[in-house]
């Protein structure tokens, strides 16, 4: 039976990304994990579709007072906005800040389409700002920059006003600016007017060539007071006048150019200080606009195709993402769809990576605050694509164009949404009880798992809803409030060790699929059991593997506190894993697929496992030093080995974690006595234990001691 979620299950991800979208003050950074790009498109379009109908439906719920300005292209709206650009200043209240209404701008930048700059990230800073003078208009921008925009007053943050009034009249000398320039353009008109028509009047000639002098100067100072008058406005006008016609020609694409092709400002005085600046004025404009609009305006960045370039250029596009777009009062929005196993590659290749903290995983995290991966295909919708794929179309689909002035319950019934339309009060308050078991001390111990770190807290924050959402969309019962923010938690400060846990319950649930195709008895595995038993029982094996998986490792918080976690505070169980597996967001599942590579090559490594009698580590690891020996009697071993053992104390710790090479010197095997002991008791090692030992030269001489770096020392007796 075909279920509804499967047939959907991308639009409801993408749903749900939208849904928080739209909740989150920006800025915000979304990881969007994928490696294909076809799935990328696919989820970015459904969440633009999505996220424009939230905005509709809004804007629907929003009194006809408090309803958004239409934002067509008049002359009225043109006049009125050019108004308040001269003559107004905003005024930010309490009701301004907390409208719900809201419009989106969307940002396309695909990386790969500016690979060849030497600076990627200027190319998607004047992309942005391109983009933004197209949809809000040059003539506007300049106006703002001119009679708007003061660096130093907008550079302080915005101060909350107790006001019923959204705009205040920019004063001069005590007077409103608009009541004298009215002033002075009358003035201008009551002196302009007469001296057109009828000009200075000539004085009368009392004598045959001569004139009254003091007549002449009374005229000249009237002449001069009515050339004042005039020439101080007119003067204004022009230098207004030029100012702007300047900002029309060097707009903030411009300039970005000119500072770039500026050695002295590039290379001395700081071009990302100069391009800031100029990403602090859009800011600006942006919040000036909102209050002209009566609405939220959210500027969306959707970044594709970073992972196809060098590491320098990917690593500058995340810098100017977190130190341009990422400003306190910042109206951006950035979506960043990206393949996580190529681009950690990447940056980790990239100059400048020496310390831990400049690895791709660390960098990530100082960055991102929303990590969602986008998941895999159901199986409904794998054939779907691939007969798509067959039969010559498009494997993206295009019947979700939902830029239509429709309600949600028609685009429900049209594409067969109505599967994940629910009470969103009941949605608030299970997410709002999710936050109140973290910062409320007294009811839970979770607080004390939370990192002090800010970005970690907005991603915890960022993925309780999303997945609170997704759950509710796909009529699964949510658990309670407190165990999805745990696992939450859980999933944000251990990432590499509950991946292992995952890897591990997913083999044992096919060798079970596989063992019951062969017996035709039922098996399945116990969900009841604990995580923490279940990591218990192959933390050896993580161990053995730990130089491979290192670097997943350092992404890892405390080890103990992980222990207390799991065993004594949020015992987790495999069934509650399951449930939670299908719509957690926040996880990387290029760590889980790194660990299956990993763990899958030492399977096939260790082929034949059962043909040679190979012990598991885990059936290793607990031996004492008679197991030992009694391992060694059914390999029909020398009786000297088992001397050997004992003297050195060798237990099935000693062989699992200590060096090949030492072990084999210890006990002086030759060649083929050593690959029968190894085969037994180690299996199959990595490439680089395994060199180890075949480079490790047999003691022969019993007064000299040969160390595995091949020196010589004669042994003191």
């Amino acid at each position: 039976m075909i279920m509804a979620k499967d047939l959907y299950s991308e639009n409801v991800y993408a749903y749900a990304l939208a849904k928080t979208l739209a909740k989150v003050h920006p800025p915000m950074t979304v990881a969007l994990y994928s490696s294909c790009h076809s799935r990328i498109k696919m989820i970015l379009k459904n969440i633009e579709g999505h996220m424009n109908d939230e905005a509709k439906r809004r804007e629907q719920k929003c009194v006809e007072t408090s309803k958004p300005r239409l934002m067509k292209a008049s002359n009225g709206n043109l006049l009125s906005l050019i108004t308040y650009l001269v003559f107004y200043r905003p005024v930010w209240t309490e009701e301004n800040q907390s409208r719900e209404c809201v419009r989106y701008v969307f940002v396309k930048f695909s990386a790969w389409h500016f690979a060849g700059s030497d600076m990627l990230w200027a190319g998607l800073v004047m992309h942005l700002c391109q983009t933004l003078l197209d949809s809000f208009g040059k003539l506007q921008l300049s106006l703002f920059r001119v009679a708007q925009y003061d660096v130093e007053k907008y550079s302080k943050r915005r101060k909350i006003e107790d006001s019923s009034k959204n705009w205040r009249p920019k004063m001069v000398l005590c007077c409103p600016l608009w009541a004298i320039i009215l002033i002075s353009l009358i003035g201008s008109l009551f002196i302009l007017v007469p001296l057109i028509i009828y000009g200075f009047p000539q004085q009368k000639i009392e004598r045959e060539g001569e004139k009254d002098s003091s007549g002449n100067r009374g005229y000249g100072v009237l002449e001069g007071f009515a050339i004042a008058a005039l020439g101080v406005p007119a003067a204004g006008a022009v230098r207004f006048t030029v100012m702007l016609g300047k900002n029309l020609i060097f707009n903030q694409d411009l300039n970005v150019r000119r500072s770039l092709d500026n050695k002295k400002v590039s290379e001395q005085l700081g071009l990302m200080h100069e391009v800031r600046k100029e990403m602090r004025l859009l800011s600006c404009f942006i919040h000036f606009m909102e209050i002209f609009e009566r609405q939220k305006i959210k500027v969306v960045l959707e970044i594709t195709n970073l992972d196809r370039c060098t590491p320098e250029k990917i690593v500058g596009v995340l810098d100017a993402i977190n130190i341009l777009l990422s400003d306190e009062e910042s109206p951006f929005i950035s979506l960043i769809a990206i393949d996580p196993e190529v681009l950690t590659q990447q940056v980790d290749q990239a100059k400048g990576c020496f310390t831990k903290k400049d690895r791709a995983y660390s960098f990530l995290d100082r960055i991102i605050t929303l990590p969602f991966t986008i998941p895999p295909l159901c199986e409904v919708s794998k054939c779907k694509v691939f007969r798509k794929i067959v039969c010559g179309q498009s494997e993206i689909s295009t019947s979700l164009n939902r830029g239509q002035t429709t309600t949600k319950t028609q685009n429900a019934e049209k594409y067969g949404f109505q599967n994940y339309v629910f009470d969103e009060n009941e949605v608030e308050r299970l997410i709002r009880s999710a936050f109140e078991s973290i910062f409320l001390c007294n009811q839970s111990s979770l607080h004390t798992y939370v990192s002090d770190n800010t970005v970690s807290m907005r991603r915890v924050i960022n993925s309780i809803r999303v997945t609170i959402i997704v759950m509710e969309a796909f009529k699964i019962e949510v658990p309670p409030p407190e165990r999805v923010a745990a696992w939450v938690v859980l999933v944000d400060r251990w990432p590499c060790r509950l991946s292992w846990i995952l890897q591990c319950v997913e083999d044992e649930e096919q060798n079970l699929q596989i063992n019951e195709n062969e017996t035709g008895t039922p098996t399945d595995v116990n969900h009841d059991k604990t995580l923490w038993n279940v990591f218990s029982e192959h933390r050896v094996e993580l161990h053995v593997i730990g130089d491979e998986v290192e670097k997943f490792l350092e992404r890892d918080d405390d080890p103990e506190l992980f222990e207390m976690f799991l065993k004594k505070d949020f015992k987790f169980t495999v069934g509650e894993m399951a449930k939670f597996k299908s719509h957690t967001v926040n996880l990387d599942c290029s760590i889980k697929n790194e660990l299956a590579r990993i763990r899958g090559n030492k399977r096939v490594k260790g082929t034949g496992r059962s043909f040679y009698n190979t012990l598991s580590p885990k059936s290793v690891i607990n031996m004492s030093e008679e197991d030992v020996c009694n391992e060694l009697s059914k390999l029909k071993l020398p009786e000297k080995y088992n001397q050997l053992v004992r003297e050195n104390h060798i237990n099935g710790q000693t062989l699992l974690l200590s060096d090949p090479a030492d072990l084999r010197q210890v006990m002086q095997m030759t060649l083929g006595e050593w690959t029968t002991f190894r085969i037994h008791f180690l299996g199959v090692m990595s490439f680089g234990r395994r060199s180890q030992t075949k480079s490790a030269p047999v003691n022969s001489k019993p007064n000299v001691v040969i160390c595995p770096s091949g020196l010589k020392h004669d042994h003191m007796t």
